[in-house]
């Protein structure tokens, strides 16, 4: 097999598995462990893997967001399946935080029964599901209308955000990288879910399984600072595991 044939097979190989070793690089091509060293390095200035130690992973960039509408029906069952997880994490009597999102919508849909809860909330659509939940309080934030999502940003939303303390924060993310920790591609929407982060004692990420392993262009929080993560069962082990190895708590549902 020539170099350049061996490359691409490699490339294939990685995409395939996610992530490969030197080791199980070198027999599935029957050539040592420096021929594949070399190669690595050779397809890593190319951009089309990520080398890491002994091995190399596939990087992939959430570069931006669907629109609102595009984000509600994706992965529907399974932003159902995570809200009612995440629900069920809310103890009577507590505070929270409930971020702006297509996942963090589906809690307040499980929260309209429950009791002596306060919400505090960013999204007129989670404002709007609780309004008939007799025994939810609900806070909006206030700030500057996205009228495509219903979303509630800017400078009063991060100043009321500054000024409360609450047990538990749901956020939700476009990427969730096991190296960098919470990301999102539009700094504009960053100060906010930091804002969420600094006023709550725990922080519970919710999440696809599309989301997991995603790098993109800011980092909200780092990884030190998240605790729980809940996302779908269509997520891998192998995305997952780092998460569980730096000490989160991981629920797939």
């Amino acid at each position: 097999m020539l170099p350049v044939q061996r490359k691409i097979r490699i490339v294939e190989y990685v995409r395939q598995y996610r992530t490969a070793s030197i080791a199980a690089l070198a027999k599935e091509f029957n050539v040592h462990e420096a021929t594949i060293r070399r190669d690595l390095n050779e397809i890593e200035q190319e951009g089309l893997l990520k080398r890491t130690h002994g091995g190399a992973i596939i990087e992939q960039w959430t570069r931006d967001e669907p629109s609102f509408n595009e984000r509600t029906t994706q992965c529907l069952d399974q932003k159902m399946r995570i809200g009612q997880m995440a629900a069920s994490l809310v103890e009577d009597g507590e505070n929270i935080i409930i971020d702006s999102g297509t996942t963090t919508l589906h809690i307040a849909k499980n929260l309209v029964h429950r009791s002596n809860i306060t919400v505090v909330t960013n999204d007129m659509n989670v404002a709007a599901e609780l309004r008939d939940a007799p025994r939810v309080k609900v806070i909006l934030t206030g700030g500057e209308l996205y009228p495509s999502s219903y979303m509630l940003n800017g400078m009063f939303t991060e100043h009321t955000l500054g000024s409360l303390h609450v047990e538990k924060a749901f956020i939700g993310t476009p990427a969730l990288h096991p190296q960098y920790g919470l990301m999102h591609p539009e700094a504009r929407l960053v100060p906010a879910k930091q804002s969420m982060i600094k006023a709550a004692r725990e922080i519970i990420v919710v999440a696809d399984h599309t989301k997991i392993g995603k790098l993109s262009l800011h980092t909200i929080a780092p990884k030190s600072s998240l605790h729980t993560l809940i996302t779908g069962k269509e997520a891998e082990e192998f995305d997952l595991k780092p998460f569980r190895d730096w000490g989160m708590k991981v629920h797939t549902v």
